[in-house]
């Protein structure tokens, strides 16, 4: 009996590993999706705005997933998100606990999920040119990505320098 009772030992042991090979090469993708997807953005935008859908392209070639909800106006959504009217631009999100509003840049995305500073979230106001989704031949306005503190100020997170593209200046010379 005492030889039954470690042959059935075996054989759990045995049937475990195999369910255990098994679970783990069947989950191998869902983990290698994990680790390569960095958050679940909740997006809301208006049904034709072209620069909203760039914003999206950006964000999934830098790992992240969104869910897009189309709406006839974002103010609304914004404003039940607590984000001020004035960080206002022409699209709303969620990632977490925080809101993003505008063209905020992939990265710094995943410089306040790693800083996880204590605030509403981030904004890029206005549309500016250059922005993610808003690029235009290689030219950049200035913009600030603000973070939206809870109690409706704001500070800038990270400033973003003009760039002009030469070639346009060059072309802009030979026609003058």
């Amino acid at each position: 009996m005492a030889q039954d009772k470690s042959q059935q030992f075996a054989t759990r042991r045995s049937t475990l590993r195999i369910a255990l090979a098994g679970a783990v090469s069947l989950g191998a993708p869902w983990l290698a999706h994990a680790r390569n997807s960095v958050g679940n953005i909740t997006m809301w935008k208006t049904p034709n705005c072209g620069c909203c859908k760039a914003w999206v392209t950006h964000l999934q070639k830098n790992g992240f997933s969104l869910v897009v909800n189309d709406v006839e106006d974002t103010a609304p959504i914004r404003l039940k998100l607590g984000m001020p009217e004035n960080m206002g631009s022409c699209h709303t999100a969620t990632l977490g606990d925080y809101v993003l509003e505008g063209h905020v840049p992939a990265s710094e995305i995943r410089q306040l999920l790693r800083e996880k500073p204590k605030g509403l979230g981030l904004a890029v106001p206005g549309m500016p040119m250059g922005s993610p989704g808003m690029e235009m031949d290689g030219t950049r306005d200035a913009y600030n990505v603000m973070l939206v503190l809870r109690d409706g100020n704001s500070r800038v997170y990270k400033t973003y320098p003009a760039i002009a593209n030469s070639n346009a200046f060059n072309n802009l010379k030979e026609t003058s």
